[in-house]
């Protein structure tokens, strides 16, 4: 499988072949909604919190004695079920996050890739350099290979591109490590450098 690969103009200066362990193959989309749960869980916060009838202010006295009065017998104005009282079975701080299998997610991230490519949302760039830190350069440059919305993977360092580019809506750079299904699915096209594309490839397997 041969992808073209581009300059910083978008013109074509080279090729390269593509892994048919890594991007030939199914795509299975089944497994992207197990991959994408997974993230969004690791991300929830899980800080929600509700107080019992130990934790709330006051209640420390009986409200009326226990035998006369004609009313319900009661221990303590911070009841559940008294207004103002605490609350049963509320939540509590948790961690929501949980790791799936490695073979699901290497199975996902690898699904990812080959939807990508059978879209015809993946390009390849030799390298993408720029001089200096400029936002406008960088939309240049990307748009100017017809490229609106993509997740760039970049194999490290590349400080211009990533300053850049943190600025602009709808690109994030990440380095190849870093790659996950998440960001792929998100974003519309996939870039990679072929530094990155090598080092993603020897990654996965």
């Amino acid at each position: 499988m041969i992808v073209d690969v581009l300059n910083n103009e978008g013109a074509k200066v080279s090729e390269v072949e593509l892994s048919d362990e890594l991007f030939g193959g199914e795509v299975k989309e089944h497994l992207f909604y197990e991959a994408v749960k997974a993230r969004m869980a690791g991300r929830r916060s899980g800080t929600a919190c509700t107080k019992t009838r130990a934790q709330v202010r006051g209640g420390g006295v009986k409200p009326w004695r226990q035998k006369g009065s004609g009313r319900a017998r009661a221990g303590s104005n911070r009841s559940p079920i008294w207004r103002h009282g605490g609350t049963v079975f509320g939540p509590r701080p948790r961690d929501y996050s949980y790791a799936l299998p490695k073979k699901v997610m290497r199975g996902a991230l690898k699904s990812a890739l080959r939807l990508r490519l059978r879209d015809g949302a993946f390009k390849v760039f030799d390298a993408l350099e720029l001089d200096e830190p400029k936002s406008r350069k960088a939309l240049e440059m990307l748009r100017g290979s017809e490229i609106e919305s993509a997740l760039i993977v970049v194999e490290g360092g590349n400080e211009n591109l990533k300053l850049s580019v943190r600025n602009l809506r709808g690109y994030k750079v990440i380095d190849a490590p870093w790659l996950n299904v998440y960001d792929v699915l998100y974003y519309d096209t996939l870039v990679m450098t072929r530094a990155a594309l090598e080092k993603v490839e020897a990654m996965i397997k």
